[in-house]
């Protein structure tokens, strides 16, 4: 079973998220037993992090429901506590809909300066090679040029995938990631050593 909802329930003070929880687990009062009926047989998962109390749920209803027996467990008790909307796991972004986007790695890349991925194109001579960053340079593409190569710079996977397809090159992870491996070290060796 997965708990792909929940309610985040935040409160004044971190001792009242301790009595909530006890309150939850075992003293609800009639309003709250009310509610929580519908939710017999369903084991339903709650964490406290300081004083925010947790309620997961695997379905939106389930969480609405515990949502009602929240509430009224608080009013009785007179806790100031705001208790969010329901949430919902987006698992594509690995994050809370209640919570801000985290930036991808390759946006923290293009931030710090670098692309994050790269086009690496062997070329058959020289001049092949600098017409070739001509073209991709007009183009806009930010690029390195060697001797018989080309590196060019995408912001994603995506971009880097067509433009290798368009000009028979090889996608890499680029940025910072190349220059990890030896950081002291300023060549990077690109298509092996030659014999």
């Amino acid at each position: 079973m997965r708990d792909d909802w929940r309610i985040r329930i935040e409160l004044e003070e971190e001792r009242h998220a301790t009595t909530l929880l006890g309150r939850l687990g075992l003293d609800l009062n009639s309003e709250a037993r009310e509610f929580a009926r519908e939710l017999e047989g369903h084991r339903l998962a709650v964490s406290r992090e300081g004083n925010e109390v947790f309620v997961y749920a695997p379905s939106r209803l389930q969480a609405e429901q515990a949502l009602r027996v929240v509430e009224s467990v608080l009013a009785e008790d007179d806790v100031d506590a705001h208790a969010s909307r329901i949430e919902q796991w987006l698992r594509d972004e690995e994050r809370w809909t209640g919570e801000p986007p985290q930036k991808s790695w390759e946006e923290e890349e293009i931030e710090r300066g670098y692309a994050p991925w790269e086009v690496r194109i062997e070329c058959e001579s020289h001049q092949a090679a600098e017409e070739l960053a001509d073209r991709l340079e007009a183009e806009g593409y930010g690029l390195v040029r060697r001797f018989h190569y080309v590196i060019a710079g995408t912001a994603s996977a995506e971009e880097a995938r067509a433009l290798a397809r368009r000009v028979h090159g090889e996608v890499e992870p680029g940025g910072e990631l190349v220059w990890e491996v030896a950081p002291a070290n300023p060549f990077a060796v690109f298509g092996g050593l030659a014999g």
